[in-house]
């Protein structure tokens, strides 16, 4: 499978992200000097699950490395923290910002000022109160603290006034993403008392959530208790947690099967194994997109032909047979086919072609053999394997590298070649401009961006969700940004989970894991 590192700012979200070290697995291998000394939320007492309750035991292949939201928030561990933090939104069924911590938010008529009004009477775990001075707080926290993965994302937010549970958000242009921008993804909001000393949050976090740490054993384990206080609780039906780090993907069905676990991430590898232990395997909705990534800046990609025959030597069906086991689906934009941003105009603009990407590069000048590249990437992947494969047949030499600390270089734009999958953002336009933009994280060959890119992504700013252009407007925003030469979309991976008989169907929120009305058997 291919490496999501998981704590990366764009938001990860596979599972060889543990074996890929990079920044996850990083965490995972100092996880267990601290197995001794298990850092308690101030409640303390017995930790264990409570007796007789509904208890949901989760093997989680994203446990978290850092539980503060700021700092790990971006990656796909954002659907285990929410476990214990609330947003100001969330994503329905339909991918659509819904009331989360604020039950309200309004534009003013120019839309560059947008007020969120809070729930009256919430509170974080530790008894501070949930209100506009805690978004103010949170929002300022994540556009200043230094190891903040969020500060890219929240550009278009000037400054946040807070007059009681109206938190005011003044913003430097017009922007009506804002509203699926804050969601469980961008802005998981942590009590200001616990969030004064970021590092000790890191490692006990206090939200508003539907559950309460009890136990954290940093990397291995974390014991959760539901939240009375939740503004939902009595939708909640689960009483505890367990979120255990995966072990190896091979022994996940036998640990379903022995009651180890009712709830985990499934490899697709293991899928048939697990339909045939009797354990309910299905798939979440989600925005996953993996790509090839090439910086333009630097030869051969420099020559728009080099850059079109790479396109066309790419057989998308090979990812998608080999790395999903049939459950992925080949993929040439970074949405999925059903959502509203996917453009159909743009649909197959470079079909798999391998006899006119050698023609492209005789061209260009080159002949079979000349073109030699170095991929770079944080561990071994078949996902490269792949694509050396493909390339080696239309005259291109790859030589696979791995750096483990791959990341640096990858984000400060010094790599020429290199592999990339993301989960997507409940904002379509941060999705783009994380993709195509001058200074998207995603873009290799920053500061370039296509042609109009820039004018086609304010225009939909511009927009209203609700309007009845909304949808022709974004989708000709992804038309610009596909004229990209910086990126080649291959295949998405699903969101693949097993389950228990016991756990009850999730809801179908895209790339989320909501527990809203979920039960178990034996629950309330």
């Amino acid at each position: 499978m291919s490496p999501r590192l998981t704590t990366l700012r764009p938001g990860l979200n596979t599972r060889t992200a543990r074996r890929a070290g990079g920044l996850r697995a990083a965490a995972l291998g100092t996880a267990f000097v601290a197995l001794l000394t298990p850092a308690l939320s101030a409640c303390g007492g017995d930790v264990s699950a409570s007796a007789g309750g509904a208890t949901l035991k989760w093997a989680s292949s994203y446990f978290p490395g850092h539980w503060d939201p700021v700092v790990s928030g971006s990656g796909a561990q954002f659907r285990e923290l929410a476990l214990v933090y609330a947003s100001l939104t969330r994503t329905d069924e339909d991918g659509k910002a819904v009331p989360d911590l604020a039950e309200s938010w309004k534009y003013n008529a120019h839309g560059d000022l947008i007020t969120f009004h809070l729930r009256p009477g919430l509170k974080f775990s530790d008894g501070e109160p949930v209100d506009a001075a805690a978004v103010k707080s949170a929002i300022e926290r994540a556009k200043k603290q230094k190891n903040s993965a969020l500060f890219g994302d929240l550009t278009s937010i000037k400054s946040v006034d807070a007059n009681g549970l109206d938190a005011v958000l003044h913003l430097s242009q017009v922007d009506y993403q804002i509203p699926q921008l804050l969601g469980e993804r961008v802005l998981q909001i942590a009590s200001p008392k616990a969030a004064k000393d970021p590092a000790k949050l890191d490692q006990n976090p206090v939200g508003a959530g539907p559950f309460i740490v009890k136990q954290l054993i940093p990397g291995t384990k974390a014991v959760l208790r539901r939240n009375p206080d939740y503004w939902d609780a009595k939708n909640i039906h689960i009483d505890d947690v367990e979120l255990s780090s995966a072990p190896d993907a091979s022994t996940v069905v036998s640990g379903l099967q022995t009651g180890v676990y009712n709830f985990a991430d499934l490899d697709p590898s293991q899928a048939d194994a697990a339909k045939k232990a009797g354990l309910d395997v299905f798939s979440q909705p989600g925005f996953n997109a993996s790509n090839i990534s090439l910086n333009i800046n630097k030869a051969p990609f420099d020559d728009d032909r080099v850059v079109d025959a790479l396109r066309y030597a790419v057989n998308r069906q090979e990812f998608v047979d080999k790395l999903t086991f049939g459950h992925g689906e080949v993929t040439d934009q970074p949405f999925p086919k059903e959502y509203v941003a996917y453009d159909p105009k743009s649909e197959n603009s470079y079909p798999y072609d391998p006899a006119k990407a050698k023609q492209l590069l005789a061209d260009a000048g080159h002949k079979a053999g000349d073109i030699k590249l170095n991929l770079v990437i944080p561990a071994e992947d078949p996902q490269a394997e792949i694509v050396q494969s493909q390339l080696a047949a239309v005259g291109i030499t790859v030589t696979i590298k791995i750096d483990k600390n791959w990341a640096t270089p990858f984000f400060a734009k010094d790599l020429a070649f290199s592999l990339y999958s993301t989960t997507g953002r409940d904002s379509a336009v941060q999705t783009l401009t994380a993709h195509f933009g001058p200074n998207g994280p995603l873009n290799l060959s920053t500061p370039y961006e296509p042609d109009g890119f820039e004018a086609a992504v304010g225009k939909v700013r511009r927009t209203p969700l609700d309007s009845p252009q909304y949808a022709e407007t974004l989708q000709e925003a992804t038309r610009s940004g596909l004229k990209s030469k910086a990126l080649i979309f291959t295949y998405s991976s699903p969101n693949l989970f097993a389950k228990s008989k016991q756990v009850s169907g999730l809801p179908k929120n895209p790339a989320h894991i909501d527990w809203t009305g979920v039960t178990l058997s034996g629950s309330n």
